[in-house]
């Protein structure tokens, strides 16, 4: 396995993200509203 991921290090780098789209991501993680009630999750968007 070491030698598989081993072998490109260079090739693959990280992924750079827009300011809009790190924006974007925070305001629908604070509007994201989860329940959980017994067996089940309910996930809202509070807008």
């Amino acid at each position: 396995m070491e030698k598989i991921y081993s072998e490109y290090p260079k090739k693959y780098g990280l992924a750079k993200a827009s300011p809009e789209t790190v924006k974007f991501l925070l305001n629908f993680s604070k509007s994201l509203h989860i329940v959980r009630h017994a067996e089940f999750t309910f996930e809202g968007s509070l807008n």
